[in-house]
C-alpha cells in the first residue's frame, strides 16, 4: 500500500473489519465517531476520521480531542530526559526534589516509583481544574500512603497525583510551567503542532471550532460532557489533559518506534528507549485495574499473556510481546509495536464505560491488525 487511507471510500476497500466495529459502535451508542491513525515503518497508512463530531456534524481527522490518561508517556519523557542530563535519578527520594512531599509517611516514595504506579499515595480531592496548581501539589504532598501501602510493593494504577509530582518535578527543574515545557520541549521539535497539555487563552478562542466533542453513554443515549470548556481545556493535568488530534499522538509513537529519535531530532537516547520500554513491574495485580499488568517507565508493556481476552487498555489480540503505550479513559489509545514496525493511535468521542470501552477497542485493534497485518503474522 502506498497511498494513506484517509477518506471512508479508500476504509472500505482497505479496512473493512475496521470500520464495522466502529460501525457496531455507533449503532450500539458507544460513540458519534473515531479517529485513527496508523503508521508503519515511520511512514503514514491511516489517517481517518469515521462518524460525527456531534450529531449533524462531521467528525475530522483535524478536530483536537481530548486524550487523558495516554498522554502520560509524554509527561514520562519529560522526567527521563532530566535523567539523562544527570539533574534525577530514578531512585531518587522524590522528597529531595520537593521536600514538603515527604509529609505523611511518603519520604520513602521515589521516582521510579511513580513512574511504575506503586507510591501507594493515598486518594485526596484535587478539584481540578477548578482549583490552582500549588493548592493541587499542597494537597498531594500533605495526603498520606494508602493503608497498608508499601512504596515500590503496592500496585496500583495512579490517574492523576504521581504524575502532577512528577509534573512538579519538572517545573521546578526547568523554571518552566509544565505546560510550556511539553510545547517546547516535545510538541514543537515533533511537529505536533495541534497538541496542548493546556491550551493558552488565546489559543482556545482560536482553536473552539476544531475542539471536538466527548460524550458519556448512558443506555445507548449519549450526552455531551465538559471536556470542551474553557476551565478544561486551558488548565494542566500532566497526567490526563494533553489533546490534539490522533495522528499526532501517533507522530508520538513514531518517534519511540524511531528509539527517541524523529526527523534527525533526538528526544531521548536509545539506551533510554530500552529501559522504559522494558518491564520494571512485572506480573503483579494492579489493585485499581483489577488485573495483572506490566509497566516500563510511565509505559504499560503488552500484558496479553495476563488475559488476552480481559486486559485492560489492551493493544488487541495480535500486537506482539514488546507492545508498548497508553491508554486514556474510556476513549483513547496510543502505542507502538516493534515488531510488526507499527505506530497506532485511535481515539473514540464516547465513554460507554470501562468495560464497553476495553470490548470495543479489543475489537477495533484485533480488526485492525486483521486488515491490515495479516500476512505478518
Amino acid at each position: 500500500m502506498t497511498d494513506v487511507i484517509d477518506t471512508l471510500a479508500n476504509a472500505q476497500s482497505h479496512l473493512p473489519r475496521t470500520l464495522a466495529v466502529i460501525q457496531a459502535g455507533i449503532e450500539r451508542g458507544l460513540h458519534h465517531g473515531v479517529q485513527l491513525f496508523v503508521s508503519r515503518d515511520l511512514r503514514p497508512v491511516v489517517d481517518l476520521a469515521i462518524g460525527e463530531n456531534q450529531p449533524r456534524e462531521r467528525l475530522t481527522s483535524d478536530h483536537i480531542l481530548p486524550w487523558l490518561s495516554a498522554g502520560k508517556p509524554i509527561t514520562a519523557i519529560a522526567i527521563m530526559q532530566l535523567v539523562e542530563e544527570g539533574r534525577l535519578q530514578l531512585d531518587d527520594p522524590v522528597m529531595q526534589l520537593i521536600p514538603e512531599f515527604a509529609q505523611s509517611g511518603k519520604a520513602a516514595v521515589t521516582l521510579r516509583h511513580l513512574l511504575t504506579h506503586t507510591a501507594g499515595i493515598d486518594a485526596v480531592a484535587l478539584g481540578w481544574p477548578n482549583t490552582p496548581w500549588d493548592e493541587i501539589i499542597a494537597r498531594i504532598c500533605a495526603a498520606p500512603l494508602k493503608a497498608g501501602s508499601i512504596p515500590g510493593d503496592t500496585p496500583a494504577y495512579d490517574p492523576q497525583r504521581s504524575w502532577f509530582i512528577l509534573g512538579e518535578i519538572v517545573q521546578r527543574l526547568r523554571g518552566r510551567p509544565i505546560a510550556e515545557v511539553l510545547r517546547r520541549d516535545i510538541f514543537e521539535p515533533l511537529e505536533m503542532t495541534h497538541t496542548w497539555l493546556a491550551l493558552p487563552e488565546g489559543v482556545y478562542d482560536e482553536s473552539a471550532p476544531q475542539l471536538g466533542y466527548i460524550h458519556i453513554s448512558n443506555a445507548g443515549e449519549l450526552k455531551r460532557n465538559h471536556g470542551h470548556l474553557r476551565e478544561v481545556a486551558t488548565s494542566p493535568a500532566p497526567g490526563s489533559s494533553c489533546r490534539g488530534p490522533i495522528r499526532e499522538l501517533g507522530r508520538f509513537y513514531e518517534m519511540l518506534l524511531g528509539q527517541g529519535s524523529w526527523n534527525g531530532h533526538r528526544f531521548i537516547t536509545p539506551e533510554t528507549f530500552q529501559l522504559m520500554t522494558t518491564r520494571q513491574r512485572v506480573g503483579k495485580f494492579d489493585q485499581t485495574f483489577q488485573h495483572t499488568v506490566d509497566f516500563g517507565l510511565g509505559l504499560i508493556i503488552n500484558s496479553n499473556q495476563y488475559g488476552a481476552n480481559t486486559i485492560p487498555y489492551g493493544f488487541g489480540r495480535h500486537a506482539s510481546e514488546g507492545t508498548f503505550g497508553h491508554g486514556g479513559s474510556q476513549s483513547c489509545i496510543g502505542f507502538g509495536d516493534p515488531l510488526h514496525r507499527v505506530a497506532i493511535a485511535a481515539v473514540a468521542n464516547g465513554y460507554p464505560g470501562e468495560v464497553p470501552h476495553n470490548r470495543r477497542f479489543r475489537e477495533l485493534l484485533t480488526a485492525l491488525y486483521d486488515d491490515l497485518l495479516s500476512g505478518d503474522r
